[in-house]
């Protein structure tokens, strides 16, 4: 039996709320409790999930280990609450703001022991692989959040170093995600590795796909506001595209704009999408995202199975980047 999307999705989210938290102290517990409420798309241990069923039929025995994964990720927005002062997470006041930071960086602290703990509920002749990608992949994120933190205090940042950090802070849990997952079935370790390369590509492509939205998309679509990334001179694909390609003149006005204060947020947003237009950012952009959206697609073809057994995968993965397949 291969599971749609949405059943795979019913069994994360039942899972997680039956996830006991009944040890003292609760100051502990309940804001772990909270922030895995929050809910979200769940796309990590969906897809770790449909990396599984690919091979096998019984999901069911791995959801320990995809509900380990979700409360990595929610340790990793737990944290990143504290450290960027968010008020907000998905409509809801952050852990910090309900408790105190002393309380959510130790609730957060947990959160990553109890994802081990998870995780390592597996097969033992599949501990070693299972647990040797995760700790890679764990590493990787916390190396892409420092490098964006540095990011930030630099003006000089390469677009291949931008790549490289959002490679690190975002595509490489979805790729471990698929890669545990063929991995826990016994798949063939050439088809897990190109499982990886898979997520991979489409994590590229959806994160730059998601900057070239934050300009150019429709809030309604979109779900938030656009220009925030512009406002706050996020260092994303189309700002050090545009500080490298502008001309003398297009520069010195971008880099005003990025020392600006006190403007209105619309004046600015409208003036750097003007520059960014100049310079055709956004359709380099699209290429990029173009670029990788195929190669993930090529990617997944390769894999040795039948193209129907694939097909709720190449769905899911389209979906996210809202496109048909």
């Amino acid at each position: 039996m291969t599971y749609s999307a949405q059943q795979l999705l019913g069994k994360v989210n039942a899972y997680l709320k039956q996830m006991p938290y009944s040890r003292p102290p609760k100051g502990l517990y309940e804001p772990i409790a909270y922030e895995l409420d929050l809910g979200g798309k769940r796309v990590r241990p969906v897809l770790m999930l449909m990396g599984y069923n690919l091979y096998r039929e019984d999901v069911d025995t791995i959801l320990p280990q995809a509900a380990g994964l979700e409360t990595y990720h929610n340790h990793t927005l737990l944290h990143d609450d504290v450290m960027d002062h968010a008020d907000m997470r998905r409509g809801k006041p952050t852990v910090h703001n309900v408790w105190d930071e002393n309380t959510a960086i130790l609730s957060g602290d947990a959160m990553l022991i109890l994802a081990y703990r998870l995780m390592a509920q597996c097969p033992a002749d599949k501990l070693p692989q299972v647990l040797g990608i995760f700790t890679e992949t764990t590493m990787e994120i916390c190396e892409g959040q420092q490098w964006d933190m540095e990011f930030e205090k630099r003006m000089d940042v390469k677009v291949d170093e931008y790549v490289e950090m959002i490679r690190l802070k975002t595509s490489v849990l979805l790729a471990a995600a698929l890669k545990i997952g063929a991995c826990l079935a016994g798949a063939p370790e050439e088809d897990a590795r190109k499982l990886y390369d898979f997520g991979m590509k489409m994590g590229l492509a959806f994160q730059l796909q998601d900057d070239w939205l934050d300009v150019y998309g429709d809030p309604k679509v979109f779900g938030k506001n656009i220009g925030g990334d512009i406002l706050c001179n996020k260092k994303t694909y189309m700002l050090i595209t545009a500080l490298q390609q502008a001309d003398d003149a297009q520069r010195a006005e971008l880099e005003g704009w990025l020392s600006a204060t006190n403007c209105e947020p619309a004046e600015k947003i409208a003036a750097v999408t003007r520059l960014y237009n100049k310079v055709g950012v956004g359709e380099r952009c699209m290429e990029r995202v173009e670029a990788y959206y195929n190669e993930g697609l090529a990617v997944l073809d390769s894999v040795a199975l039948p193209a129907e057994r694939k097909q709720v995968l190449k769905e899911f993965a389209c979906s996210l980047m809202n496109r048909k397949v």
